[in-house]
This record gives C-alpha cells, sequence and structure tokens, in this order.
C-alpha cells in the first residue's frame, strides 16, 4: 500500500483536475501540462538516469507530433483508420525509429561530445523542416482534424476535456512504464554507467548498448508527448524541432530535480503555469524565467525536489516544526526583497506608463518611485542577511536531531 499510495493520488489528481478548472482556458493548460510531464519525464531517462546530456530532444519530440500529424490527415484522405487513442503509440514508435538510428552513433560518446552531437543534430533537423515541405510543410506546418476518426465508445474528440481523457490516461501509463524502467536491471545499469562508465565496462557491461537502451525508450516516450501535442492544438510546425523547444524540456527536468523521478514532473507542472499563466501578466516572464534557472543552478543543483527531500530527516526525527518560526522570520524580508526587485524591473520596462503590481498602481518615469523601491530593497535584503544565521543554526539542530 505504500508503494500504490503516490500513484493512486497522481490517478485521482489527473481524474478530478478537469473538475476544479472546467473552463476551456483551464482544460487546455491541463492538456499541456499532461504533455510536458511525459516529455520531461523522457528527457529525464537521458540526463538524470543516464547522465546524457541532450540539446536535441526536441527531435523526438517533434517528428512524432508530424507523424501523428500525417495520420489524422490520413484519415481525413480517406486513408488508413485507427482510433485517434492509438495515434500517440504511432508517434511513439516514430520517436523510437528515429532515436534508434541517431543513438547508433551519438551515444558512442558522452559528456560535452554528446551533448554538441545532440545540438547539432537537432539543427539539422530544424534546418531539414524547412527544406523537406512535402513531410514538414514548410513554415506553415502541417494541420489535422482529430475528430475525423472513427468514434472511441461515443467519443469523436472534437472538444478539449476529451483530449485531456485521452492524454490523461497516456500521462499515467507513460509515468508508470517509465517508473517501472528505471527498476529493471537496463535502468539500474544506465545509473552505473552515469556514475562510472569505466567500472561498468571492466565488469563485462556494453556501455554503448546500456546508453543506447535508454536512448531509444526516452525517444519512444518523446514521440508519444508529440503525438498528444499534435492532437492537442491540431497543427505542427518547426517550433517543434526548435533548440528552444530542447531547452525548455531541460528546464523543466533541471528546476524540477533531475535526481529524482518526480522531479520532472514538478517542473514540467511549473513550467507549463509559468508559460500558460504568467506570460498574460508580464512581458518579462522569459527574464524571470532565466533568472529562475540561473538561481536554481547556482543554490538548488538537486531542483526544487531535492529542496524538499531535504525535509525528510526532520520530519522523520518531528522536528520540522521547529523550522517554522526561523522559515518565516527569513521568508518575509526575501519577498519583501525580491517583489521590489520585480517591481522596480516592470517599472523600467515600461518608460514612464504607470504598472499595476500586486494590485498596488506605480506610477512610471519617477525617479522618486524607482529611490522608494530601491531603499526598500536594501532593507529588505540587509534583513534578510541578518535572519541567515539563525535559520542556519535552527537548520543544523534539526538535522542532527536536537530539540532547541
Amino acid at each position: 500500500m505504500r508503494h500504490l499510495l503516490p500513484w493512486g493520488i497522481f490517478a485521482l489528481s489527473l481524474l478530478l483536475l478537469p473538475w476544479l478548472f472546467p473552463s476551456v482556458l483551464g482544460i487546455s493548460i491541463l492538456n499541456e501540462m499532461a504533455i510536458a510531464i511525459v516529455f520531461a519525464l523522457s528527457y529525464n531517462m537521458l540526463l538524470g538516469q543516464g547522465g546524457m546530456l541532450s540539446f536535441g530532444h526536441a527531435v523526438y519530440f517533434g517528428l512524432g507530433g508530424f507523424l501523428a500529424a500525417h495520420a489524422m490527415l490520413g484519415m481525413e484522405q480517406d486513408g488508413p483508420v485507427f482510433s485517434v487513442t492509438l495515434i500517440p503509440l504511432v508517434a511513439g514508435i516514430g520517436g523510437l525509429l528515429a532515436a534508434l538510428l541517431i543513438g547508433s552513433f551519438s551515444t558512442r560518446r558522452a559528456g560535452t561530445s554528446f551533448a554538441m552531437i545532440s545540438l547539432g543534430l537537432g539543427e539539422l533537423l530544424a534546418a531539414l523542416s524547412l527544406i523537406l515541405v512535402g513531410f514538414f510543410g514548410g513554415e506553415a506546418g502541417i494541420s489535422g482534424d482529430r475528430s475525423l476518426g472513427p468514434d472511441f465508445f461515443g467519443f469523436d474528440f472534437a472538444q478539449d476535456r476529451q483530449v485531456y481523457a485521452l492524454a490523461a490516461v497516456w500521462t499515467f501509463a507513460s509515468t508508470l512504464l517509465m517508473y517501472l524502467f528505471t527498476l529493471t536491471p537496463a535502468g539500474r545499469m544506465a545509473n552505473a554507467v552515469r556514475d562510472n562508465p569505466e567500472r561498468a565496462a571492466f565488469l563485462g557491461y556494453r556501455v554503448q548498448r546500456v546508453r543506447l537502451l535508454s536512448f531509444v525508450v526516452s525517444g519512444f516516450f518523446a514521440g508519444a508527448a508529440g503525438g498528444l501535442f499534435a492532437l492537442h492544438n491540431e497543427i505542427l510546425s518547426a517550433q517543434s524541432l526548435s533548440t528552444a523547444n530542447s531547452g525548455n524540456v531541460l528546464l523543466m527536468a533541471y528546476i524540477g530535480g533531475i535526481g529524482f523521478f518526480i522531479g520532472p514532473i514538478i517542473g514540467a507542472v511549473l513550467l507549463t503555469l509559468i508559460n500558460s499563466v504568467l506570460s498574460h501578466y508580464t512581458d518579462l516572464w522569459l527574464l524571470y524565467l532565466g533568472i529562475s534557472f540561473v538561481l536554481t543552478v547556482m543554490f538548488l543543483p538537486q531542483g526544487l525536489t531535492g529542496l524538499l527531500m531535504m525535509h525528510v530527516a526532520p520530519w522523520r526525527r518531528g522536528l520540522l516544526h521547529t523550522l517554522l518560526r526561523p522559515y518565516l522570520r527569513t521568508a518575509v524580508p526575501a519577498l519583501l526583497c525580491v517583489s521590489g526587485l520585480l517591481a522596480l524591473l516592470e517599472t523600467l520596462h515600461h518608460q514612464g506608463e504607470a504598472v499595476i503590481f500586486l494590485g498596488i498602481s506605480l506610477p512610471g518615469g519617477q525617479a522618486s518611485n524607482w529611490l522608494a523601491i530601491v531603499l526598500i530593497i536594501t532593507l529588505a535584503a540587509l534583513d534578510w542577511h541578518r535572519s541567515l544565521p539563525a535559520l542556519r543554526a535552527a537548520w543544523q539542530r534539526a538535522t542532527r536531531g536536537e530539540t532547541p
């Protein structure tokens, strides 16, 4: 039961979310979130479990998506007719075959060499998408109609809510299968090759073959995510193959925490909300995303999941409550300092225009307002710095099991 409980909570969350956010925008964001979870977990099979840093993972996502779009076009043109529920499987097979071809030579290298090969191949496929117009559709891309396939128990998938039901099933199944893969001997050997490839080779394992297996499985699930993306948007363009898309999934995995299986899920949910919600409130959301990534690399190398897992030991010792007051003492000036920095960036960006920030109207173009914001930031930063020694001492006591 202890092992089944998280999966029950995950399934229940996927089931209840559309009832909690029933609007058209809410269902659309949930679809994007489900796609991002599968895509980020497939990338974590490379980086987190296999130690392969890839800058071209969008290749398999995009190729799977284009195959899914062509499958929908085939339905429109009286081609092979099969259930829309199988389109992610078709896309996954496409991603698997592409990963098998590319991985046959790219996995012979590791580290920087592998990263550069993946970057070059990603740029190559992005350029080919504008040249091979017959398959990729050029700059306009290709589109299809998901509702023209045969009904599936009364579902014609014309509505986003029905597409979410399909995406939720595929997300749960893909997540479960990727987790089970980590428990197999192949998954364990991928960890061994990641940590010490020389020792794994000395024990008689084919390092390149182990990497290739993880690479191919990752390509399958990335392709399946691309198929879900095609079903959700009903259009595919060169953007799905771009380096920007590869960088986006890297951010999801790294900010969430590549050392933990649940990390990419947290990162996918967070970045989907940033892309879908925060972008409607500010034009500087990409700047904030970049700053968040830099701060994560500098101060949270294990991501947000690593930060949460650090509190497991104090929680087991029953001392987690002792950190509440030091956290509040540090969080208040920290939030005030960060809010001041954001307000300063927003007022500078709008260049003289009034800005509504956190419900407060900030007149722009006035030096007195900027000086007041700078003063608040400075005082909050000093108070934040003064609170750190007490927080550090409380943290050391909690991790050692000492009662205050």
